[in-house]
């Protein structure tokens, strides 16, 4: 039952000691990601003169170089031994970003709940890449619900599912291909051959863990069977549609166990761009920014638990067999 040890102490040292405020390792591989992408991704100046096909190479290659090397070498050298155990929360620890998520998320609430917008749009900024200039209350409540729903994925729940799936070699996997993503996963000239594998591992690595997460916040329906498989239709059928299949399905999933509606039109670099309307019900206000980060981390406790229950049983049967 390590493993489960694993991820409670990993959850806790999240909860008491937040995200690392210097040298977290995620900062030094952006800076290697950068110095990489600037070395080969030189053709984007002149896309016409180009076919697609060296750049999407160079990107590739990129991607092999950044994200391979640490999950082998991390699988190679890891023993049973407590020094490794206690090696695998730390990096599990540095994966989720659990409290860090709630800290933005409340740095846009607080301001909001003094109706000092200013304040308000110039966090949402930081938690999302769309123009906040001009958003009103209910948008940047919408946004901030979007990014925290969506990131509960990215940051907390799928980083749990590989490290039951595969251990930490997978968690290192996931969360680097999760952050070039961040980086170079844009449809914009510089990006739009380069990135182009970087968007499609983080979208194939994040396909089962948002399933994942759309169950869990699907179990959080006060036992209601219907509803439960209501949430999750919707999640099938609306997240189909939307610009990130896995970000569509997470957040059309929690918005329908919330009860309101996610989606619409946003400004992102001068251009507006509208997507289809996730989940059901009320627009969104304020007050659901804090119903949205409740929703992640009891989904999050519920996995723990639930492996933890899995474990336990596995346990106790081969014992008693």
């Amino acid at each position: 039952m390590t493993s489960s040890v694993i991820m409670v102490m990993a959850y806790l040292l999240d909860r008491w000691l937040g995200e690392v405020k210097r040298f977290h390792p995620l900062v030094g591989f952006g800076w290697l990601s950068t110095a990489i992408e600037h070395t080969f991704n030189f053709q984007h100046a002149t896309p016409k003169t180009t076919s697609i096909l060296l750049p999407r190479l160079l990107g590739i290659l990129s991607w092999l170089i950044l994200c391979l090397p640490l999950p082998i070498l991390y699988y190679y050298f890891h023993q049973n031994q407590l020094f490794f155990w206690c090696l695998d929360a730390l990096v599990l620890y540095f994966a989720i970003g659990l409290k860090s998520l709630k800290l933005h998320a409340l740095q846009i609430f607080n301001p909001l709940n003094k109706n000092d917008l200013a304040t308000a749009r110039y966090f949402c900024g930081y938690l999302v890449s769309r123009n906040t200039a001009d958003l009103s209350e209910q948008e940047i409540s919408r946004a901030t619900v979007e990014s925290v729903l969506e990131n509960g994925h990215d940051a907390a729940v799928a980083s749990f599912f590989w490290f039951i799936i595969g251990g930490i070699p997978l968690v290192i996997l996931h969360r680097l291909a999760n952050t070039l993503d961040a980086m170079w996963g844009y449809k914009n000239q510089r990006f739009i051959n380069f990135g182009w594998c970087a968007a499609r591992m983080d979208d194939l690595l994040g396909w089962p863990s948002a399933k994942i997460t759309a169950l869990l916040y699907a179990c959080q329906t006060n036992l209601s069977y219907s509803k439960m498989i209501s949430a999750l239709h919707n999640g099938y059928r609306q997240g189909q549609h939307y610009k990130s299949l896995n970000g569509g399905w997470v957040m059309a999933t929690g918005a329908s166990v919330l009860n309101f509606t996610l989606g619409g039109t946003a400004t992102y670099h001068g251009k507006a761009v509208t997507s289809i309307p996730l989940g059901c019900g009320n627009s969104v206000v304020k007050n659901d920014i804090f119903r949205s980060i409740n929703l992640v981390n009891k989904a999050v406790i519920i996995l723990i638990f639930t492996y933890f229950c899995y474990q336990f049983l596995h346990y106790f049967y081969s014992v008693n067999l």
